[in-house]
């Protein structure tokens, strides 16, 4: 049964062959420039390739839904009858808006798109045995050591095949070799294909142009730092280097294309259910040569816009990664630890009295990296949103230990980037509540908290310890052992240092009016 079935698709592939040779409005590949310009909505690296690989049986999942798309260009010399013709353009994306196409002749303003259509019935095994029921075929099968041909009307292709013979007896077929078509039957496509009714003043080749809208592909950032602690533990130096990922699930290749790039939230309708068309195997990485021009950037409208200063190719069901600028080094970062006591952020719309709320105490001291977007350090430039995995170099062989990632949303130039990396081993605090009362008549109350922080390392540490003043909006800090900082209406932080092996309390006593 396997042999007959790859028998069918070497015939499928001889009579298309045939037919396209045939077809008077096929359109002429030579000289064909192609631009693709991909919009992101993804979240930044929140798409796994281990999500789109192909399944069982063939095809991807979940290809229609990745989160992005792409406007593609393509220009080809077409050649057109005087008047009017058809005219097919192949090779488009399985995941094209067809609303979305536009048709021009370059050399020739007067050529004008009478009507368009969208035709995805592709041709396939079944669906050639399909258009063959009540049609005459052959079917050649091994009987022994020769080969033997019979031909018949085709009657039925499930669980094998049900010919009528020509002798009028009804055969059953399960074990066959190959089988022959006539023809390719009308209404079947190798590929997805656009098909316009051209109405054209003079007969011979136009250079055309095509633009059209697909869904199946996304790109988004991703950032590797190198981070190496100086003699302040709280200081350091990194390296940093940007690369692009670009997943292509649209159902077409790309090949020596311009590759442009869009950073920012661009607005979009939110685009009806399609269905998905079946895709092929799905190739990994491919990284970028590194010896040649990368991308340039420049403001578009309240958006950035990253060209690629080279061709490019992305092919369909593929993953792509190129490098987004060089690489920058020696940027001055600082380690910061904060201890955020109630763990999330608390606002409501009237005074809250409950003097068991808020108090519960969350240990963890986190870690973080910052540093600023500056051109002084190589960088200032604008960050598109992505994700940041972070390194530190091991002394004693020389290998890069990961040490956290996470993400950053779009940055312009000149501002600071603060990277989360977990939580500290050997900083903990400690958040009580210590005395609270409150008079409802008079309409105010006051809380008093103790935080306790310990360092057990062997050197000291600086914590920000950050307090949100949750209980209402009109506060007043009545006393304090640090001094603090008003980062927003209800929002203080204490810069504390922490002695090694040692422990630092922190109270101060606040009273809210309404």
């Amino acid at each position: 049964m396997l042999n007959g079935r790859l028998a069918i698709r070497q015939a499928v592939a001889i009579a298309l062959g045939s037919l396209l040779a045939a077809a008077g409005t096929a359109v002429h590949a030579a000289a064909e420039d192609t631009a693709i310009t991909i919009y992101s909505s993804a979240e930044p690296g929140a798409i796994s390739p281990d999500q789109y690989r192909p399944v069982p049986g063939g095809g991807v999942p979940n290809a229609s839904s990745v989160p992005g798309y792409a406007m593609i260009r393509q220009e080809r010399d077409v050649k057109l009858a005087s008047g009017r013709s058809t005219l097919k353009f192949a090779d488009v994306a399985a995941l094209i808006d067809p609303t979305t196409v536009t048709f021009t002749s370059l050399t020739e303003p007067r050529t004008r798109v009478l009507e368009q259509s969208y035709q995805f019935d592709l041709v396939s095994t079944d669906k050639l045995l399909l258009k063959y029921i009540d049609r005459p075929i052959a079917v050649e099968r091994h009987v022994g050591d020769r080969v033997e041909t019979v031909n018949g009307t085709l009657l039925s292709s499930t669980d094998g095949l049900l010919l009528r013979t020509n002798d009028g007896t009804i055969q059953s077929l399960r074990d066959y070799s190959s089988i022959r078509f006539p023809e390719l039957p009308g209404g079947l496509d190798t590929r997805p294909t656009l098909v316009w009714d051209v109405a054209s003043p003079r007969a011979g080749d136009q250079r055309s142009r095509v633009t059209y809208q697909t869904g199946g592909v996304t790109w988004w950032a991703d950032y590797n730092l190198i981070f190496n602690e100086g003699k302040d533990a709280n200081s350091g130096v990194l390296d940093l280097s940007a690369w692009v990922s670009i997943i292509n699930q649209s159902g077409a290749a790309y090949p020596n294309a311009h590759l442009k790039l869009i950073a920012g939230d661009v607005h979009r309708a939110t685009p009806e259910a399609r269905p998905m068309m079946a895709k092929r195997a799905m190739e990994m990485v491919d990284a970028a040569a590194t010896a040649a021009p990368g991308f340039s950037e420049k403001s578009f409208f309240e958006f950035h816009l990253y060209t690629l200063e080279r061709p490019t190719t992305l092919s369909n069901n593929s993953t792509k990664q190129i490098e987004l600028f060089d690489q920058a080094r020696q940027i001055p970062a600082k380690k910061v630890l904060l201890y955020y006591g109630l763990g999330q952020s608390y606002f409501y719309p009237n005074p809250v009295t409950d003097r068991n709320f808020g108090v519960q105490s969350n240990k963890k001291v986190d870690v973080y990296l910052e540093f600023r977007n500056d051109k002084q350090y190589g960088l200032g430039v604008p960050l598109p949103a992505g994700r940041i995995r972070v390194s530190k170099l091991d002394a004693a062989d020389g290998s890069l230990e990961f040490i956290g990632e996470d993400r950053i949303d779009h940055t312009p130039k000149d501002e600071e980037v603060r990277v989360k990396l977990g939580s500290a081993f050997d900083v903990v605090g400690e958040r009580r509540q210590t005395d609270f009362s409150v008079d409802s008549k008079a309409q105010w109350m006051e809380e008093q908290i103790e935080i306790k922080l310990r360092n057990h390392k062997e050197q000291p540490v600086r914590v920000i310890v950050k307090e949100n003043l949750y209980r209402w909006s009109n506060w007043k800090i009545l006393s304090k052992t640090h001094e603090f900082v008003k980062e927003d209406a209800r929002t203080i932080s204490f810069p504390v240092d922490v002695p090694k092996d040692g422990e630092t309390l922190v109270r101060y006593r606040v009273r809210y009016t309404w």
